[in-house]
């Protein structure tokens, strides 16, 4: 990372043109650009209108009554540090958003000594570093900035509040404290009945501790899976109508759809919000017998997909009997769960009784059966209301929002339980330095999750999907 004296500026708003644009500066010359553009500082966190100027004096035989060039009004607001996002003097000029407008300040910003443009991510590294902001809650952030559905929203905005790295920070100061009373049971080895008194409510401490942990991790991963998303594999034999069905759900033509069996060779991936929540669907090759080597491998790879997704829709044609046969490969017991289409059922006079409309089981089948029409839209209502539901019953599966929302959460936290356990057991038992070294452990476990200790390795990851000026 770059040398903390340097001072960083940047758009922070949308690209131009706009109805506003707001450009930030962080670092020990931030007032340094202000007085170069606006001639004065204002009251810190006042938001004062001063006209913004440029230097138009190397211009050659430029007059010295034109030594300065109006950019425009702008809105300029001045937070001294530490009191600032960033924790250091923080300048931020609210423009008009035109280009012209933004390429003349951020032009003139660059003539200031001391003054750098920011890389992705720099604002909110420097108030991690500057302890505004823990790890966790700098992964929020970066969530709420890619957060596509509501209830992604929701889960970012709870963890840049401190959902994890609050309940972190208090399980370290239990941590601390049982450290603390085995610590003074090694000052007093002599001791017996002081050792006893002080090693039980330690041991005690630590036990309820990895429980809590335990029970935190035993959620299905709920938080990895709603930054995800839910995985539906919308598969079945070729020419019953996937890409089509595919094309109704998204409301777009994000498949090609021909007569000729086999178009579909690779896997398509369309991204949608049912019901506040996210989806990928996947567009499948049709699977079948063939010799031709390019669609055997569409056939593989749709195969091991659709294994692998939460949900496989199971496309088959309506005039054909025995139509809501679902594989038994997808139906085995720890497979996704599957339902069954019955498209083209506008080609079927009547309706066949071994099909239901409202997603229920028919002819005793085990699975969930649409009788659906992609060519006239039919059932399709009722379709996406169900999966809808069955999106929000997936995500939903507890009462609070999900702490553990990334891999790296996960893993510092079972690291951090597995350290109790260690302590607590039986061949810790009167080895008052293994349980303290075992503790020591364990918080340092939780140290890595917030972003206290051992994060240097994952830093550059986490930022460098930042966009610039955040």
């Amino acid at each position: 990372m770059s040398n903390r004296r340097d001072t960083i500026f940047a758009l922070s708003s949308g690209r131009p043109p706009a109805a506003i644009a707001v450009v930030r500066v962080s670092g020990p010359a931030a007032r340094d650009a202000i007085v170069a553009l606006a001639g004065r500082v204002p009251q810190p966190r006042q938001a004062t209108l001063l006209r913004l100027k440029i230097s138009c004096s190397d211009g050659p035989g430029a007059p010295a009554d034109s030594a300065f060039e109006p950019i425009d009004d702008a809105l300029v607001l001045w937070f001294p540090g530490p009191r600032s996002e960033t924790g250091e003097d923080t300048a931020e000029f609210q423009l008009h958003g035109g280009y012209a407008v933004v390429a003349a300040v951020l032009s003139a910003l660059g003539t200031v000594e001391g003054l750098r443009p920011a890389g992705p991510g720099e604002f909110t590294r420097r108030a991690f570093e500057n302890g505004k902001l823990d790890l966790t809650r700098v992964e929020g952030l970066a969530d709420l900035i890619g957060a596509e559905t509501e209830a992604q929203r929701r889960q970012a905005f709870h963890q840049l509040q401190g959902l994890l790295g609050d309940r972190a920070e208090r399980w370290r100061r239990r941590l601390t404290e049982a450290l603390a009373l085995v610590e003074a049971s090694i000052d007093f080895p002599d001791e017996d009945v002081v050792s006893e008194k002080v090693i039980q409510p330690a041991l005690a401490m630590a036990k309820e501790l990895e429980q809590e942990i335990r029970d935190l991790l035993a959620d299905s991963h709920r938080g990895e899976r709603l930054r995800e998303g839910l995985i539906i594999a919308v598969a079945g034999p070729v020419n019953v109508g996937k890409s089509s069905i595919v094309n109704r759900l998204a409301k777009r033509s994000a498949a090609i759809v021909s007569p000729h069996a086999g178009t579909t060779r690779d896997i398509i991936e369309v991204h949608l919000d049912l019901g506040g929540f996210p989806v990928t669907i996947l567009d499948t090759a049709g699977m079948r017998e063939t010799h031709d080597a390019v669609e055997e491998e569409g056939v593989r790879r749709a195969r091991a997909r659709a294994e692998a997704s939460d949900l496989v829709l199971w496309v088959t044609d309506a005039t054909l009997r025995d139509s809501l046969a679902a594989p038994a490969h997808l139906t085995k017991p720890g497979g996704p769960a599957v339902w069954v289409l019955s498209n083209k059922s506008d080609l079927v006079q009547g309706k066949d009784p071994a099909t239901a409309s409202d997603g229920h089981s028919a002819r005793g089948n085990s699975v969930p059966c649409y009788r659906i029409s992609a060519l006239t839209g039919a059932s399709f209502d009722d379709l996406v209301g169900g999966l809808a539901e069955y999106a929000r019953r997936f995500f939903s599966g507890g009462g609070e929002s999900a702490l553990v929302t990334r891999q790296r959460h996960r893993t510092a936290l079972a690291d951090c339980a597995e350290a109790l356990r260690r302590a607590c057991a039986d061949d810790a038992s009167g080895r008052e330095d293994i349980i303290a070294e075992e503790l020591r452990l364990a918080a340092r476990a939780l140290g890595r999750l917030v972003g206290r200790v051992d994060v240097e390795n994952v830093l550059d990851v986490i930022f460098r999907d930042f966009c610039i000026g955040k």
